[in-house]
């Protein structure tokens, strides 16, 4: 069973929710609140994941509440209703795990927040697609070798086939992958392995 709490200040949405979620065996609804002060006032404040609402009308800054809610212990996923590109960027880059309009089945919801809670990254095509026309200072500006490397290396390809495949050495091929790695440290989205370079890969829209 999942502890989730919902921050959201539309009381439709979260009506709604309490009532879906209550016929749910899977997750829990233990709180809701319309700010994320509201949420770290009260006994919800230790919900495995958190529904944050991508923009409150309390005038708070995305970013700041993903980090205030995972400094607090929980995992984020982030959901609005509409794709403010920008304002998912930072919302991710900030900490949260993952982003989900609100217009998405509810079956979608569910498998969004068992992948947040096991420690993964919840992707949809609407977090994709912002990663992808994000020119902000959160996305790295990959050479077209490393975008190649990166792209047959997070395919699932060993160092040697990804190299193979480019026509260069092995030694040349880390050489490239240790680039893209430092360029996604210096962008504040640190990727030390191969799932952290698919897991960027994916939500930057590089995976073929």
């Amino acid at each position: 069973m999942i502890d989730v709490a919902v921050v959201d200040d539309d009381r439709m949405l979260l009506d709604g929710l309490r009532s879906w979620l209550s016929g749910q065996r899977r997750l829990r609804l233990v709180g809701t609140a319309a700010t994320v002060d509201e949420l770290l006032a009260g006994p919800a404040r230790t919900a495995r994941v958190v529904l944050l609402d991508l923009v409150l009308r309390d005038g708070s800054v995305p970013e700041a509440n993903v980090r205030r809610v995972r400094e607090a212990g929980s995992r984020v996923l982030v959901i609005s209703t509409v794709a403010d590109r920008a304002r998912v960027v930072a919302a991710v880059a900030a900490g949260a795990d993952g982003y989900l309009t609100k217009d998405h089945a509810l079956d979608t919801l569910v498998e969004a927040v068992e992948t947040v809670a096991a420690g993964g990254t919840a992707h949809s095509p609407e977090l994709a697609f912002a990663w992808f026309s994000d020119t902000g200072p959160c996305r790295p500006r990959l050479a077209p070798r490393e975008l190649q490397v990166l792209r047959d290396y997070a395919s699932g390809l060993t160092l040697k086939a990804t190299a193979r495949r480019a026509g260069i050495s092995v030694n040349t091929a880390k050489y490239y992958l240790d680039q893209v790695k430092e360029k996604y440290r210096q962008v504040g989205r640190p990727a030390y392995t191969k799932v952290d370079l698919a897991r960027r890969a994916h939500e930057d829209g590089f995976h073929t």
